[in-house]
């Protein structure tokens, strides 16, 4: 079972990757393009900051966070006119204000997960969620928005072992990857085997799986959260329901994204 305490340490790390990022930025380089069309550093972060504070709130309060997907939460994401609420927050302030507020919500969602059992339910925006999924969860949002600042900002991270979160979501959503294109998975297992950044092998799937994905931690992440082209990664894939997969992995939830063109961040 999940440490919750070890998780949220690795969560806490990864924020303050992408804090380290932002943290003396002048004003224009918030206003940075990234890669996901329309959407600027400031974006980024916003939504990062939208989301966590919602992650507190449902910790907090779950029926309150309930009755607020049910009444108005959806409203305030796909408004009629105007900013959707994740990117408005962040377009209301200046840089300095969002990291300061991003900072103080993160951190509330932490403490509100650090002394909950694994296995507790939360309400989200689908399913009821376990505390040690969704903490691996954020993570992984954390990340996959991270690169999105760094690659606008023309910065290269240095993957750590915080990537085995990305990569297990990812293989864990294969069935996801399929119901949300309204496609039928292959009966077939998959046996997935990457490299850490520290050399270590990790493993997912079947050992006698025939359909496998090899290749490094890093591109496998950066596939999922759909961060890069399988083009542009070291992965291979051997097998028929191997190769279908890397097509359209997808480590998160909601509709499936135009994701990057091959050779847009070529290798």
């Amino acid at each position: 079972m999940p440490n919750m305490l070890e998780l949220c340490a690795d969560l806490r790390a990864e924020h303050a990757d992408l804090d380290s990022l932002v943290d003396g930025i002048d004003e224009a380089a918030w206003d940075t393009p990234t890669p996901a069309l329309g959407w600027t550093v400031r974006d980024q972060v916003s939504h990062l900051a939208y989301f966590d504070d919602a992650g507190a709130r449902s910790a907090t309060d779950p029926d309150g966070f309930r009755a607020w997907v049910k009444e108005s939460a959806l409203k305030e994401m796909r408004p009629d006119d105007g900013d959707p609420a994740d990117v408005a927050l962040g377009r209301s302030m200046n840089g300095p204000e969002l990291l300061e507020r991003w900072r103080a919500g993160r951190e509330a969602m932490i403490v509100e997960f650090e002394p909950l059992d694994p296995k507790a339910r939360l309400p989200w925006f689908g399913p009821d969620m376990g505390a040690a999924s969704f903490v691996t969860a954020r993570l992984m949002e954390t990340w996959a928005h991270g690169q999105d600042v760094a690659d606008g900002l023309g910065v290269q991270r240095t993957p750590t072992e915080r990537l085995r979160h990305v990569c297990f979501i990812g293989v864990q959503a294969r069935p996801y990857a399929y119901s949300v294109r309204e496609l039928q998975m292959p009966d077939a297992p998959l046996r997935v085997e990457v490299t850490s950044p520290s050399g270590d092998v990790w493993t997912f799937g079947p050992a006698e799986a025939s359909d496998i994905v090899r290749g490094s931690a890093l591109d496998l992440a950066l596939v999922v959260t759909q961060r890069r082209h399988r083009a542009d990664s070291s992965l291979e894939a051997s097998g028929e329901a191997a190769d279908e997969w890397l097509d359209i992995a997808q480590a998160f939830a909601g509709p499936p994204g135009p994701g990057r063109q091959p050779g847009q961040f070529p290798r």
